[in-house]
């Protein structure tokens, strides 16, 4: 039997990916919703993102700048968050 990860593991891990996406725009929209948004998460918001990190770049960030529809899966409060692009503080 393999022990399932904790929470702080699973935050860790989807921290790590949510950073290094393989571009610099994906990094700063999903890796600066999770660093903006993580701390209030529970284990279904932490599903939610760990589902949204396993879909193609592209598909995120086109979900996130409302140029593609979002499939059921991903719609609700957390998707909306994404999409006020608030977050993203781009260093000069």
């Amino acid at each position: 039997m393999t022990d399932m990860p904790t929470f702080e593991n699973r935050l860790a891990r989807a921290k790590f990916r949510a950073w290094h996406r393989g571009t610099r725009e994906a990094d700063y929209m999903i890796g600066g919703f999770f660093d903006r948004y993580h701390a209030t998460w529970g284990p279904a918001e932490m599903d939610w993102f760990e589902d949204l990190l396993a879909e193609d770049d592209v598909d995120v960030m086109a979900w996130g700048l409302k140029t593609a529809d979002v499939p059921d899966r991903f719609q609700g409060k957390l998707i909306e968050l994404m999409q006020k692009l608030d977050y993203v503080d781009i260093p000069s």
